[in-house]
Formats: structure tokens, C-alpha cells, sequence
């Protein structure tokens, strides 16, 4: 059975897309700790980040850091987060979202309820900085 995520990459499942390529997924998490909280998934499903191959992971935290700065230059944030947890979703993925201190970092803090409005702004501010960035291919 898929994984939610694959659900999403596939279209069945709505999703805020910022980042689209052959190998990774870039959207907005449904649940983000902080405006902009985006999640970089790989298209094959692959459970644990210990499980990928290296090429992947390298890709991926290509594609994480590119994001990461993103993020950052649109909130305007001192730094932006990068966490590997792999609890949720049995699907590896990379979650990056703008940090002003170590408190930014819990997932208690998630909002479960997101305004989606304000989801949509957040995904064109990551989309409009990642085309200013020279990454508009990839910022669908």
C-alpha cells in the first residue's frame, strides 16, 4: 500500500508543492512547526534515511539546503532548521523551516490546524524566493 506521501506526489492527495524534480518532492507540511515548514521527500519509498542510498541522501539534502535558504530569506530568519525524524510516515523525508532560537524546534509546537490561506502565502513566498534564486524549474 502507498504511503500517504506517495499519495500525494501521485495527486491523489492535495499537497502545497514548492519543489519538484525526477528524484524529490518539496511541499508544505500539514502540520507545520513554523510558516514555511516544508517537507523534501524522496519519490521512491524508502522508509528510513539509514536505508537510502547515498546518491539519494546527497540529493536530498541538496534539495533540503536549497529550500533551508529559501525558507530562511522569506521569514527573514537568523537560520533555518533541518530535522530527520521519520516517525510520522513510514516514508524517509526532510523536514526545513525558518528558526529564530532552539525552542523553534519542537514538534509540540506543530499547529494542526493551519489556516490555508496562509499556507497558500507561505508556499508562494517559497516558490516566488526559489525562482528568484534561479530555481524556477523546480519551484512548481
Amino acid at each position: 500500500m502507498a504511503t500517504i506521501f506517495t499519495r500525494i506526489i501521485n495527486g491523489e492527495l492535495p499537497g502545497r508543492f514548492v519543489w519538484q524534480d525526477e528524484h524529490a518532492v518539496g511541499f508544505l507540511s500539514i502540520a507545520p512547526i513554523r510558516p514555511g515548514h516544508t517537507l523534501v521527500v524522496p519519490r521512491q519509498e524508502i522508509d528510513q534515511w539509514t536505508d537510502a542510498p547515498a546518491e539519494l541522501i546527497t540529493h536530498l539534502t541538496t534539495v533540503t539546503q536549497t529550500i533551508g535558504q529559501a525558507v530562511k530569506e522569506a521569514w527573514d530568519a537568523p537560520r533555518a532548521a533541518l530535522i530527520i525524524a521519520g516517525f510520522e510516515v513510514p516514508h524517509l523525508h526532510l523536514h526545513t523551516f525558518p528558526v529564530w532560537g532552539l525552542d523553534d524546534f519542537h514538534f509540540e509546537k506543530a499547529d494542526p490546524n493551519p489556516d490555508p490561506a496562509a499556507m497558500d502565502e507561505a508556499a508562494e513566498r517559497i516558490r516566488a524566493t526559489l525562482e528568484k534564486n534561479g530555481y524556477g524549474a523546480q519551484a512548481r
